[in-house]
């Protein structure tokens, strides 16, 4: 499968969302999914299981917990795939910025009539 094959599932990317805070269990990314998603156990089941088995994820046996995390290399790729297409929005992102900071500074330096804003 291709990366943005898995990615591109939201169920996936939820789950991907939760293990970049940290190490989860299987437990707890299911209720959370479930509690999203409406879907059942053995379908967050295989979505990890897809996760694991492209790179995505990793797992480790904790006594009777599976604990999954993210395994950042595919993403790296990802991003190295990306890479060329920066272009289109960084100078985009980087005005936005601009003017964000210019309108701060003049809401600082603009006097407000009393009891408005």
């Amino acid at each position: 499968m291709e990366a943005f094959d898995i990615l591109g599932d939201p169920v996936r990317r939820c789950i991907l969302e939760l293990l970049a805070d940290g190490e989860r269990s299987a437990g707890e990314i299911t209720a959370a999914v479930q509690q999203r998603f409406g879907i059942s156990q053995p379908a967050v089941s295989q979505h990890l299981r897809v996760l694991r088995e492209n790179g995505f994820a990793t797992v480790r046996p904790e006594g009777t917990r599976r604990l999954y995390a993210v395994d950042p290399e595919p993403l790296r790729e990802v991003d190295a795939w990306l890479d060329p297409y920066r272009r289109f929005w960084n100078s985009r992102l980087d005005a936005l910025g601009t003017e964000l900071a210019r309108g701060k500074r003049q809401r600082r330096t603009t006097p407000t009539k009393r009891g408005t804003r």
